[in-house]
């Protein structure tokens, strides 16, 4: 099966801490994506700012377009190794309810993958699929 090295996005934009939410939408529309890993300067992966964050942490909390990405990032941070199956990877994907997970290699961000990565191969097929439909479940409420 292959790794995550093998299917991954490389030409990834990323944000640091101090840029801006503009900024940070701007990136997601030049890019159409709706993440964008939170990088340092070398790389370091601190974060990912989603254009759901943007929404709910940020001008749904009335914060302006100059507040920091800082501000309204998710802090709870996923990821693997370029190494990782797209297998495991699917797994890691559906356990933690994520459509996109950063590849980081001795803690350098190195790419990307989503779901539709994962779908593209063939053997993975089931598997984001499987992932899919896991993540897309909402919770019941008691």
């Amino acid at each position: 099966m292959k790794s995550l090295k093998d299917v991954m996005s490389t030409d990834i934009a990323v944000c640091r801490k101090e840029d801006t939410l503009y900024d940070a939408a701007v990136k997601m529309k030049e890019r159409n994506v709706g993440v964008i890993p939170v990088c340092s300067e070398n790389k370091e992966l601190h974060g990912v700012i989603t254009d759901r964050d943007l929404v709910l942490r940020g001008y749904a909390e009335k914060k302006s377009d100059s507040a920091t990405v800082n501000e309204v990032m998710s802090g709870e941070l996923h990821y693997e190794a370029p190494d990782t199956t797209v297998q495991e990877a699917a797994n890691t994907m559906a356990q933690k309810q994520i459509r996109r997970l950063p590849v980081v290699e001795n803690g350098k961000l190195t790419g990307i993958v989503s779901l539709g990565d994962l779908s593209l191969e063939e053997k993975s097929n089931e598997a984001a699929g499987s992932a899919l439909g896991d993540i897309s479940e909402r919770p019941e409420f008691h």
